[in-house]
């Protein structure tokens, strides 16, 4: 027997257009933004196609989080940039230390802020893999619901 619940969610699921992803009216018979005719049958559930997949925006966190790709790819441009922004200050800190201890001869603790800063991105960014692991992240930056 299908309960309440899920019927509710697949209703939820079934009103957006199959072809550009937009949120119908339950009324609605063609999408106004696309033009396509809307088949409402009992047994046709249609996931928004612009759902964003947790699963790949945690990989893509484990993996490639310092850089922000997984922020990037859930629509948070923001949150991305700054990531992207920290590792790369943290990483050009490390050249820039090592070309001035070879031109003056002297020890300047810019590698180390440097090395903090990497860090302290990779540990944000294996929390927030954790997070859409786990489902605590359910929303994209354009608030569409993630999936699975």
């Amino acid at each position: 027997m299908v309960s309440n619940k899920l019927i509710k969610k697949m209703e939820f699921m079934a009103n957006f257009c199959s072809n550009c992803g937009e949120r119908l009216n339950e009324k609605q018979d063609i999408c106004l933004k696309c033009g396509v005719i809307i088949h409402k049958t009992s047994t046709s559930i249609i996931a928004n196609p612009n759902a964003k997949s947790r699963i790949i925006a945690g990989i893509l966190a484990l993996f490639c989080g310092p850089l922000g790709i997984h922020n990037f790819y859930l629509g948070y441009h923001n949150k991305a940039g700054i990531q992207l922004g920290l590792m790369i200050f943290g990483i050009i800190s490390f050249i820039i230390n090592s070309f001035i201890i070879n031109a003056l001869s002297t020890t300047i603790p810019i590698a180390i802020i440097g090395f903090f800063i990497v860090l302290g991105v990779r540990i944000w960014t294996f929390i927030e893999a954790i997070m859409l692991f786990v489902g605590t992240i359910k929303i994209d930056g354009k608030g569409n619901e993630l999936i699975n």
